[in-house]
């Protein structure tokens, strides 16, 4: 199959690579290749720079996002969660009639509040729309011809790809949306993940519940020493002594429906 995985950071990638094992043909969307490609420096999360990746992956094509979404059969969206709609929206053409598997989050990076949550990168993110509204259900009024299922949004994505890298794969991967068939369409790719479970939880108001995930997701991840916590010379090490993205999990923590023997 042809699939376009929207979006550059550590998330996409992951995606990337594990389509690319399978044997689909991947195109990798940006706003910009030349810009993307000519990257010198890791991000601000200590991810290198894409052009390095790239060079370990010759089968993948970096395309703007909407080359890459005309080229593909089925669209997979990380794009940041503050861009995502306005983006997806100018491509909307490409996605008409598609299913797209979206796993974004809708962080707000340095929000000024009154009692902000500290971390180890400055921050936590805020999360806007939160409660009365989610960036799925956004994203579907933007573009009614596509196919919107969220996914994706309560592990790491290198976990996502590689579910047997915790508890040997027996927890739990959450779906929602509103059509039926492009729900069994992002099913059947997780399943070709490793995943055994997957729970849907019906129409796509329940990608609220989903993104708001996000923040315990992150407080399991710092008590397990899950995120950078120090620096050893020019890195980044956790408490565990793993580079930033190596985290797949120690433990495993499980909320859903036990995975189906």
């Amino acid at each position: 199959m042809k699939i376009a995985v929207l979006g550059t950071g550590a998330g996409g990638r992951a995606h990337a690579a594990k389509l690319l094992s399978l044997g689909h043909e991947v195109y990798v969307g940006t706003r910009d290749s030349q810009v993307t490609l000519g990257r010198t420096d890791p991000d601000f999360m200590g991810v290198e720079p894409f052009g390095q990746w790239l060079a370990d992956y010759p089968g993948i094509e970096l395309r703007s996002f909407g080359e890459a979404a005309a080229a593909a059969d089925f669209v997979i969206n990380g794009i940041d969660g503050a861009n995502a709609v306005s983006v997806l929206e100018g491509i909307g053409k490409h996605l008409a009639g598609k299913t797209l598997m979206d796993y974004a989050v809708p962080y707000v990076y340095n929000p000024e509040q009154a009692h902000p949550w500290p971390t180890p990168w400055g921050v936590m993110p805020a999360l806007d729309p939160v409660d009365h509204d989610s960036l799925g259900e956004r994203i579907q009024r933007a573009l009614p011809a596509a196919k919107v299922v969220k996914a994706c949004v309560t592990q790491e994505q290198e976990t996502v790809v590689d579910p047997r890298a915790v508890a040997g794969g027996d927890h739990t991967m959450f779906i929602a949306g509103e059509d039926a068939d492009a729900k069994a369409e992002v099913t059947e790719l997780l399943r070709s993940y490793g995943w055994q479970d997957v729970l849907d939880l019906g129409p796509l108001v329940s990608a609220r519940g989903m993104e708001m995930y996000a923040h315990m997701h992150s407080a399991i991840q710092f008590a397990l020493g899950g995120w950078p916590l120090r620096r050893q010379g020019d890195a980044l090490i956790t408490a565990a002594g793993a580079a930033p993205g190596a985290w797949h999990g120690t433990r495993r923590i499980r909320a859903g429906a036990p995975a189906a023997r």
